[in-house]
């Protein structure tokens, strides 16, 4: 067993597949293909990939994906990012975070953040005890609120009756007055359809109020790699034949990640944007069967109308305890400002 750094991801052992067949299963974001996405929209000026791990022969035990440069260190994540975690295998885990600990400190990593993460992740909570014995003083910061929905089973006319009666009477109302006044239609695109699905997802999200998306060639890449294993749903409501919503859901190992949406202003009085909801909750809860939906960062009011459970994401920094107090505060402050960036990224 030893501690290994890599600088591609096509430098791994092929055994770390078995690392992220198992993450995968908790969140796309700690799929292979999320990560891969981000090797270059998350790197800033100077800064590189930095992958270390914990292998033995051929078995990648622990894997901790990190960016920075120097002795400054933090998480690949994005502002799209919803949780960041250690992969780690379910064998020999005291020894393996050690030597993973062991080995960030040899590597002179003298401040590691870690972001998003949950409180309760217990691969985190053990890599900290680890980092605690090579002089790692942690130091938590709240990030962000997370609305999720467990389905339990439940069919999709359970989940509407339990929504607030204003959302249930506006979804009804709105769809009867646009099917009254125009002619409207509803596509799911998947597969090998997803590429045409960008196209009228993007013509939605132009006229719409949000600001021009700065990361259209990250969203079109993950949406296309993710369409391979069927990952990637872009539903897109016509009216006259006009994109006028768009939204892009993934559905990933049972759990249903809202990833983007929005509505032509044009037609806002007609509520296209929660019209567009109801059909993609019930057609995950119906097709694709999820245990989970997951509207991933924020805390805006309208995620509670459509979710039942809020969690708290958190950033995570680790300080190695062998400077002067005068390097500290300057490096708290660099830190600071490091946060804001990824946040706005």
């Amino acid at each position: 067993m030893k501690f290994k750094c890599y600088s591609k991801w096509s430098q791994l052992p092929a055994g770390v597949d078995s690392l992220f067949d198992h993450s995968g299963d908790e969140s796309m974001f700690l799929t292979r293909e999320w990560f891969e996405a981000l090797d270059t929209i998350a790197l800033e000026d100077g800064q590189s990939l930095l992958l270390t791990s914990v292998v033995d022969e051929e078995s990648v035990l622990a894997l901790l994906p990190l960016i920075g440069e120097g002795e400054y260190w933090q998480s690949v994540s994005h502002r799209y990012t919803a949780i960041y975690s250690l992969l780690l295998a379910a064998e020999r885990q005291p020894e393996v975070l050690a030597c993973l600990a062991e080995g960030l400190s040899q590597h002179s990593i003298h401040s590691l953040q870690l972001s998003p993460v949950a409180e309760d992740d217990h691969n985190i909570l053990g890599l900290q005890q680890a980092l605690a014995t090579f002089g790692y003083e942690p130091q938590k910061y709240f990030f962000f609120y997370n609305w999720i929905h467990r389905t339990q089973q439940h069919s999709f006319d359970a989940y509407m009756a339990g929504r607030p009666a204003q959302l249930r009477n506006t979804i009804t109302r709105k769809q009867r007055k646009l099917e009254r006044e125009h002619e409207c239609k509803i596509r799911m695109f998947k597969g090998d359809e997803v590429q045409q699905g960008l196209i009228d997802y993007h013509s939605a999200y132009s006229a719409s109020w949000k600001a021009n998306e700065q990361y259209v060639a990250l969203l079109d890449a993950v949406a296309i790699n993710l369409s391979v294993p069927d990952w990637t749903r872009i539903a897109v409501l016509y009216i006259d034949g006009k994109a006028a919503a768009a939204q892009l859901w993934f559905v990933v190992h049972g759990q249903a990640s809202i990833f983007r949406l929005a509505y032509d202003e044009e037609w806002k009085r007609y509520s296209p944007g929660s019209i567009l909801t109801a059909y993609l909750m019930q057609y995950v809860i119906e097709i694709d069967k999820v245990e989970e939906i997951d509207f991933l960062t924020g805390n805006e009011a309208y995620k509670r109308d459509w979710m039942s459970l809020r969690r708290e994401r958190w950033r995570l920094l680790f300080i190695k305890q062998n400077r002067s107090q005068g390097d500290s505060s300057t490096l708290m402050a660099m830190l600071k400002n490091g946060f804001k960036r990824i946040f706005n990224k």
